[in-house]
């Protein structure tokens, strides 16, 4: 990819607008001087991802290539560049200013500029993009395929730190999508005892096949005292609320015990309210949680790395260039059985 490419084009996944989707040709990437040139071979499919197909993302103008869990190749670099050609890389998608007080603070994952890849501009489900090098974190030791989970993993494992749970906490994870699968399985690897939940059993089922996590409680006209049962009354030392679901994200404060972190790690378009004397009564501290950090992407690394996380479980769907057009519209409405889809670029 070197020389002039003016010409050359690639394909990329765009989404033209709702329910709308394309593999259409895009003029190439080619390198800025400050940044490295890669070669996309593996993207995950996001909940991200099927909000814009579905025309419920709060921060997106169409059309817009999708796609930030990437896990690539590194095919051009400047001659200061401490990476290398063929070099397998997971791409931190986060775009960020480094001169806003959030960047300037260690908070780039909230950077007021902030620019994430697929969102606030085109993202990398596409044969090529060029990235600055700070964004690029070596994959080595990582198949592409695990490479490619680093980056919603980060979003658990950046709720978790956030809340401070440690070993023998009561932890609540509500959503068992992926994010709440991410955000559990690092509140274990933090020495948490965790229950899911979730309005949907057969996604319950799943979810415990592939994190060994027990404890799960379906949401029905019973589930307050179920979990309050599941809490021996206390209520959960932290509750991670990531269903993207207004009346979920109300409903959990009650789950909170007195002294607890209750975190947001899903987002909604919506306002949201609470109760203020049952906020205060119980001493409560609320938590955003936004993206991921490098150190949040290490932790991810080096938990793939020892084997603490079921890669494979979490895989369960596979689909290319060919086919993503279909199969993306079928997974956005069932869900049947996915847990985490991944497109094979190369």
């Amino acid at each position: 990819m070197s020389g002039d490419n003016s010409t050359a084009m690639m394909k990329a996944v765009v989404c033209l607008a709702p329910h709308a989707i394309a593999v259409d040709m895009r003029p190439s990437a080619t390198r800025a001087p400050d940044e490295v040139l890669l070669k996309i071979e593996r993207a995950g499919i996001c909940g991200t991802d099927y909000h814009i197909y579905e025309g419920s993302h709060p921060f997106l103008n169409y059309p817009r290539v999708i796609g930030h869990e990437l896990a690539a190749t590194v095919v051009e670099t400047s001659a200061l560049s401490k990476l290398q050609i063929g070099q397998k890389i997971v791409i931190n998608p986060y775009i960020a200013c480094g001169i806003c007080h959030a960047c300037k603070i260690g908070k780039p994952n909230c950077c007021v500029n902030i620019a994430v890849l697929g969102v606030h501009r085109d993202g990398g489900m596409c044969e090529y993009i060029s990235l600055p090098e700070r964004n690029l974190i070596s994959a080595e030791g990582l198949s592409l395929d695990e490479a490619a989970t680093v980056e919603f993993l980060a979003i658990g494992a950046h709720a978790v730190r956030r809340s401070g749970v440690g070993n023998g906490a009561k932890v609540l994870v509500a959503g068992a999508g992926p994010i709440g699968l991410g955000t559990a399985i690092f509140a274990q690897i933090a020495g948490a005892s965790v229950t899911l939940l979730d309005r949907d059993s057969d996604r319950l089922s799943l979810a415990s096949a592939a994190t060994g996590i027990t404890s799960t409680l379906v949401v029905d006209a019973n589930a307050s005292a179920k979990i309050m049962q599941a809490s021996n009354g206390d209520g959960f030392e932290a509750v991670f609320d990531a269903t993207g679901s207004r009346a979920s994200m109300e409903q959990s404060f009650s789950y909170v015990a007195h002294g607890g972190n209750y975190v947001l790690v899903g987002l909604v378009k919506d306002n949201i309210s609470f109760s203020d004397a049952d906020f205060h009564k119980r001493e409560m501290t609320l938590m955003a949680s936004r993206n991921a950090t490098a150190v949040d992407f290490d932790h991810v690394i080096s938990a793939i790395k020892s084997k603490k996380v079921p890669i494979e479980k979490l895989l369960t769907h596979r689909t290319s260039f060919a086919k993503i057009d279909h199969d993306l519209p079928l997974w956005s409405s069932d869900k049947k059985g996915l847990i985490k889809a991944l497109v094979e670029i190369s």
